[in-house]
C-alpha cells in the first residue's frame, strides 16, 4: 500500500482514499475516479509526499471552482510542508506568480496549453516525447525530435 509522507519520513502513513475525496470535497464535487485517473501518474511509487496530494487536488478543485477555491485549498493543507502557511509560487512560461488574476485571455491559454511536469513524474521519455507531438500538433507547431 502506498505510503503518504508528511514531514519526515518517520510521519509517513497509508494512503486513504476516502479521506483525500473528504478533503476535496469540501471545495468541489470531485469523484473518486476523477482523483484516481489524476493520481495515475503515482501508482509505481511506494511512497509519495504530501505535496504531490496537495497539488493533483488543486488541479482538480481548479478545473471545477476555479483559482480562488484551489487556493482556499491550497492554504488549508499547506500546514503539513513546515510551520506556517506560505504563498504557491509558480514559474509559468517565464514568470514567478503567485495568481493568474491579472493575466490576459491569451497567457492563460498559453499556460493552460503548456506541457506540466511534476517532480516525480512517473511518464517515462516516449511517453513525454508523444505529449509534446501532440502539443505541438494540437497548436499547429513544426516539432522535430
Amino acid at each position: 500500500m502506498k505510503k503518504i509522507i508528511y514531514r519526515s519520513q518517520n510521519d509517513a502513513e497509508n494512503f486513504d482514499m476516502k479521506r483525500f475525496l473528504k478533503s476535496l470535497n469540501k471545495y468541489a464535487k470531485i469523484s473518486e475516479k476523477e482523483a484516481k485517473e489524476a493520481l495515475a501518474d503515482f501508482e509505481q511509487y511506494e511512497t509519495m509526499h504530501v505535496s504531490c496530494l496537495v497539488e493533483v487536488g488543486m488541479k482538480l478543485i481548479e478545473e471545477k471552482k476555479g483559482e480562488k477555491v484551489a487556493k482556499e485549498y491550497f492554504d488549508e493543507n499547506s500546514e503539513y510542508f513546515d510551520e506556517g502557511k506560505f504563498e504557491r509560487l509558480r514559474r509559468i512560461t517565464g514568470y514567478l506568480v503567485g495568481t493568474l488574476d491579472r493575466w490576459n485571455d491569451a497567457k492563460k491559454a498559453e499556460e493552460k496549453a503548456r506541457v506540466k511536469h511534476c517532480v516525480n513524474s512517473a511518464i517515462d521519455d516516449a511517453e513525454r516525447l508523444a505529449a509534446l507531438e501532440t502539443q505541438a500538433m494540437e497548436h499547429n507547431i513544426a516539432y522535430a525530435h
